[in-house]
């Protein structure tokens, strides 16, 4: 398999590129993001792009991809609806859009968070702007939309949160998920390659194996 993936540089996007270049049915993993990784890996291209709203001139480096891994996600603390709607839902969809158009065989695999508001009309403000963007995720001619909705994820393998206050939660309780779930499940996702899900914390946990 070809993997796009948005976020590597993320707790949950480190655990999935860990599962992809570990995987031996992935032949290539292409990361997309603002700044470099930093790292090498034979089976890793590490796609630099400045603007994550906006692909106009660099498709070519999107397309001919079984599967994409999004990861990138904000936190709405000190949010209006607008700024958390432009970081969430339009950044997601500038790039979903362009890949549906470029690889209609793809596997789409959008990280949420429990508690998404798929009605859209609910007090929360972070639920009801995860709830737009899953439901438009659904109506892209996408093979498959698997929308992953964990709670708590325990980073392994030396990986790290880049909130200090997470950590500090990480140390403390015993989370339900872990990173290397989230990348075995995404890989299972793509593996499967159809239909339209929404994936809550015991369907990760099954699906991961």
């Amino acid at each position: 398999m070809n993997i796009l993936l948005f976020g590597a540089t993320g707790m949950v996007g480190q655990g999935v590129l860990r599962a992809c270049l570990d995987a031996p049915d992935v032949a290539l993993v292409r990361t997309v993001g603002r700044t470099a990784l930093g790292m090498q890996h034979a089976k890793l291209d590490d796609f630099v792009h400045a603007d994550l709203f906006d692909y106009a001139g660099v498709e070519d480096k999107l397309s001919g991809f079984d599967a994409c891994f999004f990861c990138l996600g904000v936190s709405s603390n000190g949010m209006s609806e607008q700024q958390y709607t432009h970081l969430t839902y339009d950044l997601t969809l500038a790039a979903a859009r362009v890949l549906a158009r470029q690889n209609p065989g793809m596997v789409f695999t959008y990280v949420s968070g429990a508690g998404t508001d798929g009605s859209e009309q609910g007090r929360s403000m972070w639920a009801r702007v995860k709830g737009r963007t899953e439901n438009a995720l659904l109506h892209l001619p996408f093979a498959g939309v698997y929308l992953f909705r964990p709670g708590i994820i325990q980073p392994l393998d030396g990986i790290r949160s880049k909130t200090r206050s997470y950590q500090l939660f990480y140390s403390l309780t015993k989370p339900i998920l872990t990173t290397n779930d989230m990348g075995q499940a995404m890989l299972n996702a793509a593996r499967k390659a159809s239909g339209r899900h929404v994936l809550e914390i015991r369907d990760i946990k099954a699906l991961a194996g």
